[in-house]
């Protein structure tokens, strides 16, 4: 989770639709990619859910020690092979939306 002590971490919320049929395709593939990228250099978070409102949505919620790792993680071919091969399970383009974790100031006695 959010250390809130690190300006330079970044936070996201990766959000994947699958088409209709291919939902199971679609889990399989994140969770290979959550398994792989959870070694990746600068990971504090990468953990998939599966939306409970709404069958056949994916939301990642991904956590790096910089923008730079991240960037690095971008290049992995774990990550471009994922992009690539999920695609045609996807009802639409994956959405990314950055996180920014609310600073909550220090309790005065």
């Amino acid at each position: 989770m959010p250390t809130h002590g690190r300006a330079t971490e970044v936070w996201l919320k990766p959000v994947f639709i699958a088409k209709a049929g291919r939902e199971a395709e679609l889990q399989e593939a994140l969770r290979s990619l959550q398994t792989l990228s959870r070694n990746d250099p600068g990971c504090l978070e990468y953990t998939v859910f599966s939306d409970g409102e709404r069958p056949g949505t994916f939301v990642l919620f991904e956590g790096w020690v910089s923008r730079e790792e991240l960037e690095a993680h971008n290049q992995e071919v774990h990550v471009t092979a994922f992009v690539e091969a999920v695609e045609p399970l996807l009802a639409k383009p994956f959405t990314v939306t950055p996180l920014v974790p609310l600073v909550i100031p220090p309790r005065t006695p």
